[in-house]
C-alpha cells in the first residue's frame, strides 16, 4: 500500500492558474516594441511547453481585472515558479500584473470509486486539457461543517452532484487541491464549447444539497482559449498607435504570428 501510495505521489502534478494583466503603460508603447515583446514572450511559452503542459486564454471582455490566464501543469513545483520567473524576466514583463494566482495539486477524489468511465473525472492525477474553445475557472472553499459529516453523508450528497454532472456531457470538469498550498481548497476549471450547457450545469447543482456547504466559489472567470500570439493580440488590438511623423493609425494585427502553444503529450 505504502509503494502504491508513493507511486501516485509521484505520478500527481502541480497545477498553477495564472491570471494577469497588462497595464495601460504597454497600450503606449511603438508597435514595433510591442510586438517585439509579444514574440518573445511566445517563444518563451513555447519552450516552456516541452517540459510541462501550458495553455493560453484570452480573459479580453469577459471581465475587467485582468486579460489573459496561462494554465499550466507539471511534476515540479520549480517548473510552476520558473516559468512565472521567466515570464516577469521578459520584455512585457514590468508591464504585466497579477491580480489572481491559484496554485494547487491534482488528487484522487475519495467520491468517485461507485462512478467508472473512461477518463472520469477525479481519478486523473494528471492534467488532460482538450480543445474546447471555453474554460471556466474559480477558486473554491467548503464551510468547515461539510468536514465534519461522516464519510458516508458526504458520499449520498456528492453522488446527486455527480449525477447531475452526467447530464451535462458537454462539459469537462478539472478539478485540483490546494488544502495547505494556497488560500482556497480547491480550484475547479470547466471545459465545453457551449456556455449554455455550463451555465445550465451551475444553476442546477446550485439547488444540490451539497450547495449549502459551499463557503464561497468567486471570483468566476470566463476564458476563450486561444493560441499564446493570438491570446496577445486580442490585448493588443484594442491598441493604436500614431506613427511618429504622420497623423494615421497604426497597428500589430500585419506582424501578427499563428503560433500555438500546445500541451506536452503525458508520456
Amino acid at each position: 500500500m505504502a509503494t502504491d501510495q508513493r507511486s501516485q505521489s509521484q505520478q500527481r502534478q502541480f497545477v498553477k492558474y495564472t491570471f494577469l494583466k497588462v497595464r495601460p503603460e504597454w497600450r503606449g508603447l511603438p508597435a514595433e516594441e510591442r510586438t517585439a515583446g509579444k514574440r518573445q514572450l511566445v517563444d518563451l511559452l513555447e519552450r516552456f511547453a516541452q517540459r510541462m503542459m501550458i495553455r493560453t486564454y484570452s480573459t479580453v471582455g469577459t471581465r475587467g481585472d485582468c486579460d489573459f490566464l496561462i494554465w499550466s501543469a507539471g511534476e515540479q513545483l520549480d517548473d510552476v515558479q520558473d516559468l512565472l520567473s521567466h515570464v516577469v524576466g521578459t520584455q512585457m514583463g514590468p508591464y504585466l500584473d497579477i491580480p489572481y494566482s491559484y496554485l494547487a495539486m491534482t488528487k484522487r477524489s475519495v467520491y468517485v470509486d461507485n462512478h467508472r468511465h473512461e477518463g472520469q473525472e477525479g481519478t486523473r492525477l494528471r492534467v488532460r486539457p482538450t480543445d474546447k474553445k471555453y474554460l471556466f475557472v474559480y477558486p473554491m472553499w467548503k464551510k468547515r461543517a461539510w468536514y465534519q459529516l461522516p464519510l458516508a453523508e458526504r458520499q449520498g450528497m456528492m453522488n446527486e452532484h455527480i449525477r447531475v454532472g452526467h447530464e451535462f456531457p458537454r462539459v469537462k470538469i478539472n478539478t485540483a487541491y490546494s488544502f495547505g498550498l494556497d488560500d482556497q481548497e480547491f480550484v475547479v476549471a470547466f471545459e465545453t464549447d457551449f456556455p449554455a450547457d455550463f451555465l445550465d450545469l451551475v444553476e442546477r447543482l446550485r439547488g444540490s444539497e451539497t450547495s449549502s456547504y459551499t463557503e464561497s466559489e468567486t471570483p468566476i472567470f470566463t476564458c476563450r482559449s486561444l493560441g499564446a500570439a493570438e491570446t496577445l493580440d486580442m490585448v493588443m488590438k484594442a491598441t493604436t498607435t500614431t506613427v511618429e511623423g504622420e497623423g494615421r493609425l497604426a497597428g500589430p494585427s500585419a506582424a501578427s504570428e499563428e503560433v500555438r502553444v500546445v500541451a506536452s503529450r503525458p508520456s
